[in-house]
């Protein structure tokens, strides 16, 4: 591994990415005039369909979990033979998340089938495709995810593909990263090239680093007014000062640019707050579902007309730690009989397929030297493993950039080959 090539570093100045704080770039994303010309809806051949995976959980499953019991996925056809790219979402997201709305485009314009599909941490996922619905074990993830896309295949015989791609964002880099190994040995799409997107390289790290971020001490927060508050009075007065509401995508990136901005401190506390609702939604789900007791208690009957807020406001004191430690590494003890913490912790991240990433040329990674969810040394794996199938980008924070005009051509340019 020593003699790999070197990592393309892609220096600031000719880079051109604006925003040079990360927290920023992760919230804001790409200022609307410096994103790529993409197709509207309109313009796309594109339907939702689903799956009856887990046909058990039709009886098992809450009556309110009733719109999750089939899986479903949005195909974007074209009209000629051409290749398929699958898309895997990123934590707690689902197949319509922004990011998979944005990738569909850019790949759907290039010519692609575009498959969107769901994390295996979102809790339709796991209500309707995970085995165990204890998401995090990366192999288990995997294997769930590549039936999934075995059935999707399945479902559209006619479809004329030549060719099949694999990418993922953020956890769904991570998930993309274990199919296209698992893909090795089933061979069912032989993927010609796969591009992970910021991906965490070591899963503990990236969700420590998220973790930590909802403990940030913010100014003008104290016991009588809370985060939520805050960022409402903010935005109250910033609409104010426009005279109109808009919500649309660009308003975070002129939000920022208005005297309301939210400080480093009120960003880190949002995209951390942001995730603590995906992880509280993944263990309020995976107790549910597997009847662990330890949000829910087993036997209380829940109805189509129960609240579930009592129990979602006790998911939210558990933070993503809190989930590994009280679900996760529990079942995975009582399926390996019982190895160590730190085996479980190589096992879920890149490093477990470092010889296979490290000898698969289709396989690249495009990441930022900023993100929030890497660690110390991550980046230096990435740089031995990937060699010059890394392209390492200054600023974007956690897939900020992802939308910017230079990154959209340069993951077109992978995939073209």
């Amino acid at each position: 591994m020593a003699a790999a090539a070197s990592a393309r570093d892609i220096d600031a100045a000719s880079y051109g990415y604006p925003l040079t704080n990360p927290f920023e770039a992760t919230i804001a994303t790409t200022p609307p005039d410096q994103r790529p010309t993409l197709p509207s809806d309109d313009d796309i051949n594109q339907s939702d369909y689903s799956l009856n995976l887990r046909p058990e959980r039709a009886f098992t499953l809450p009556d309110n979990f009733w719109a999750v019991k089939k899986l479903k996925y949005r195909l974007a056809r074209q009209d000629h033979a051409a290749p398929l790219i699958f898309i895997i979402a990123g934590t707690g997201a689902p197949y319509s998340s922004s990011i998979n709305e944005y990738l569909k485009k850019l790949f759907y314009q290039a010519g692609f089938h575009v498959v969107q599909l769901s994390s295996p941490t979102s809790y339709d996922f796991m209500s309707a495709a995970s085995r165990f619905a204890t998401p995090g074990i990366s192999q288990d993830d995997a294997e769930d995810m590549y039936r999934v896309m075995q059935a999707v295949r399945a479902q559209h015989p006619r479809l004329p593909v030549s060719e099949y791609y694999l990418t993922g964002y953020s956890l769904g880099a991570l998930d993309a990263a274990f199919v296209s190994h698992l893909d090795e040995t089933r061979r069912s799409f032989n993927f010609k090239r796969v591009l992970l997107l910021n991906p965490p390289v070591n899963l503990y790290t990236s969700i420590n680093n998220l973790d930590k971020l909802v403990q940030t001490q913010v100014k003008g927060i104290d016991r009588s007014t809370t985060f939520y508050e805050l960022m409402l009075q903010k935005l109250t007065r910033y609409f104010q000062d426009k005279g109109y509401i808009d919500l649309n995508d660009a308003l975070l990136y002129d939000f920022q640019q208005s005297k309301q901005h939210l400080s480093n401190e009120q960003m880190a506390m949002l995209i951390g707050t942001s995730f603590r609702f995906s992880a509280a939604d993944i263990a309020f789900t995976s107790d549910l579902i597997n009847r662990r007791g330890l949000i829910i208690p087993p036997k209380f009957p829940i109805t189509e007309g129960s609240s579930l807020t009592p129990f979602f406001k006790r998911a939210l004191q558990c933070d993503f730690d809190c989930y590994m430690t009280e679900q996760v590494i529990p079942m995975w003890r009582a399926r390996t009989d019982g190895n160590s913490i730190l085996q479980l912790v190589n096992q879920v991240s890149l490093y477990a397929l470092a010889d296979y990433l490290h000898g698969s040329d289709k396989i690249a990674v495009m990441h930022n030297a900023d993100d929030v969810i890497l660690g110390p040394g991550d980046i230096g794996f990435l740089r031995k493993v990937f060699g010059d199938r890394l392209t390492l980008y200054p600023h974007g924070g956690h897939c900020g950039n992802l939308n910017y005009r230079v990154n959209s051509d340069a993951m077109l340019e992978f995939f073209r080959g």
